[in-house]
């Protein structure tokens, strides 16, 4: 029986010592080879509570951010979720453990290909990754359940909104791009849109458009 190494098992203390109880958030934190997402040059730092650098300039979320906001998602088994912001495919394999359908889209292209063959390599077959505007979402994407975007906005536009289902939950970094956010979760319901500010963050700026380079 292999056991775990020291930094692994303190991640998961970590998690719980801040406040994530969710045992299936929990289990797919666990599953999830943060390793493999990172540099090769941070893989020795993959497990440590903090945001690290990947191509790009762009970067990997601390694992209690990437917990917390997927906590907050409340996902169930038959959710399609989109992400804005792929990155290294962290966040995504993350989704994936805990719902149907993961779509997911990076302005870069090169991290687009890269999260796209590294998510098939591990496996996880029910992650898309396109290339493309996250401020577009291709009509044919259709709506989702559930909605991610992990670069920081400095408003939800409403054409975003326009794409939750019913009852649909949309978690995003919201204020200036050079400074802190706070992380917004707004809900659909039936009478409109019910907004709750939850913690404040710090995340790259989410940009219109696709790269020009990279």
């Amino acid at each position: 029986m292999s056991q775990e190494p020291p930094e692994k098992m303190m991640f998961q203390l970590t998690l719980r010592r801040r406040g994530i109880s969710d045992q299936s958030v929990l289990r797919a934190m666990d599953e999830v080879p943060r390793e493999a997402f990172v540099t090769e040059a941070d893989r020795g730092q993959a497990y440590r509570d903090s945001a690290l650098g990947i191509a790009c300039g762009q970067t990997i979320s601390q694992p209690f951010v990437v917990a917390y906001m997927t906590e907050q998602l409340h996902l169930r088994k038959h959710h399609k979720v989109l992400e804005i912001g792929t990155g290294s495919g962290y966040q995504a394999a993350v989704l994936s453990r805990l719902c149907g359908h993961v779509f997911t889209i990076e302005r870069y292209r090169t991290l687009a290909d890269g999260a796209r063959t590294l998510l098939e390599k591990l496996g996880y077959y029910n992650v898309e990754v396109m290339f493309g505007d996250g401020f577009d979402i291709p009509a044919g994407a259709g709506d989702f359940d559930r909605i991610i975007v992990t670069a920081a906005m400095e408003q939800i536009p409403d054409s975003l909104l326009a794409r939750l289902e019913p009852g649909g939950i949309l978690i995003a970094p919201v204020g200036p791009h050079h400074g802190t956010q706070t992380l917004v979760r707004v809900t659909k319901t039936d009478t409109g849109f019910e907004r709750k500010n939850l913690v404040d963050v710090r995340f790259v700026p989410a940009l219109p458009g696709v790269a020009r380079e990279l």
